[in-house]
C-alpha cells in the first residue's frame, strides 16, 4: 500500500511523466496494475479538486479588475452550457488541468457534479495512459501523433480553449 503513495502524490503535482513510468513498472510486474491505476486516478482527481475547492467562492475579487470582470458572465455562461463535457475532458488536456477547475469554481459549478465527473475523468485518464504504455508507440501512430507537430497539439488546444471561453455569448431573441 505504501508503495502507491508516491504515485498518488506525483499525480497531484505533475501528471503523466511519473505515472507513465509506474505504468511501465506495472506492465513488467514490479507493481500491481490496479493499485497503480487507482493511485494515479485518485491523485489526478485530487489535484484538480484542490484547485476547485480552494478557489470556489473566492474568485469574486477578480471583479475588481474591469478587464477581467467583463468576461465573468460569458465565462460562467459558457462553462455552464458545456460543464459536463468540459469536466470530463479536463484530465486529457495538459495545460488546462488547472484552468478548467478554476473556470468551474469561477462559474460556481455544483461541487458534487464537479467531483463525480472529475473522478470519472481521472479514471479514464489513468486507464488511457496505462493502455498507451501497454500498447506502445503503435497507439500514437494510429492517431498520427508521431510527426514533429505532435507536441504542438496541446499548446493549440490551450489557446483555442481560452479564446472560446472568453468569447462573448450570443443572446437569444
Amino acid at each position: 500500500m505504501l508503495a502507491y503513495l508516491p504515485i498518488y502524490i506525483a499525480a497531484i503535482i505533475e501528471g503523466e511523466i511519473y505515472y507513465s513510468k509506474v505504468c511501465a513498472d506495472a506492465m513488467i510486474g514490479k507493481l500491481f496494475w490496479v493499485g497503480v491505476l487507482v493511485a494515479g486516478a485518485l491523485g489526478g482527481a485530487t489535484g484538480d479538486q484542490l484547485w476547485f475547492y480552494i478557489l470556489r467562492g473566492h474568485l469574486h475579487w477578480l471583479d475588481r479588475y474591469p478587464r477581467l470582470a467583463k468576461y465573468r458572465h460569458s465565462v460562467s455562461e459558457r462553462v455552464h452550457s458545456h460543464e459536463t463535457a468540459i469536466i470530463l475532458v479536463s484530465r486529457f488536456l495538459p495545460g488546462l488541468r488547472t484552468a478548467i477547475p478554476i473556470a468551474c469554481a469561477y462559474a460556481n459549478v455544483r461541487p458534487v457534479k464537479f467531483s463525480v465527473l472529475n473522478l470519472v475523468s481521472a479514471f479514464a485518464w489513468a486507464g488511457a495512459i496505462m493502455l498507451f504504455v501497454k500498447t506502445g508507440s503503435r497507439t500514437l501512430t494510429a492517431f498520427g501523433l508521431t510527426a514533429w507537430w505532435g507536441p504542438l497539439i496541446p499548446a493549440v488546444i490551450v489557446i483555442l480553449f481560452f479564446r472560446w471561453l472568453a468569447r462573448p455569448t450570443r443572446r437569444k431573441a
